[in-house]
């Protein structure tokens, strides 16, 4: 089977629906942002602080580019979205699921976000990141799932009903 690729805002449960969906299909999964930080040596908010939102998306797009693999459920990092090259790649090798939360929710499930390792600019705010996204989000996904009020297991049928659909 192809990827299935998770995309969407930070603490959209990318990373959590990712892990119980590989296992529901019998796939792989992969955490981006855990290979970026065993490639590193170093979680991304010290990452980030120590050698800057550049060097950042640097490796971020250095990892997502160089992934190959199949039959793997892989969870991208909330900016992943932001490399063109790397979209393409993953749109080569599998399905782009965009997992899609109002701000309102991302807002509620975000109190770390001083230290979850989101990259954004001086003086952005997280509501300007979430517009400044969206956008993206809608442009890259092959499916995109509503998972307002959804429970892990919900989005996880949700997610397997309409992958089987497309």
């Amino acid at each position: 089977m192809k990827n299935l690729i998770l995309i969407g805002m930070p603490a959209c449960g990318k990373s959590t629906v990712g892990v119980v969906l590989a296992k529901t299909m019998g796939m792989k999964f992969l955490d981006t942002d855990l290979l970026i930080q065993e490639r590193e040596g170093a979680l991304l908010q010290d990452l980030i602080n120590q050698k800057g939102n550049d060097y950042f998306k640097k490796v971020e797009e250095y990892v997502l580019r160089s992934l190959a693999t199949e039959n793997t459920v892989i969870s991208t990092g909330g900016s992943a979205v932001y490399y063109k090259e790397a979209m393409k790649h993953f749109k080569k090798n599998g399905l782009i699921v965009y997992i899609k939360v109002s701000f309102e929710s991302i807002e509620k499930r975000l109190d770390n976000i001083t230290t979850r390792g989101i990259t954004m600019a001086p003086g952005q705010t997280l509501r300007d990141l979430y517009d400044n996204r969206i956008p993206l989000y809608e442009g890259n996904a092959d499916i995109i799932v509503d998972t307002e009020g959804l429970t892990v297991e919900q989005t996880i049928e949700k997610i397997m009903k309409l992958v089987e659909h497309h």
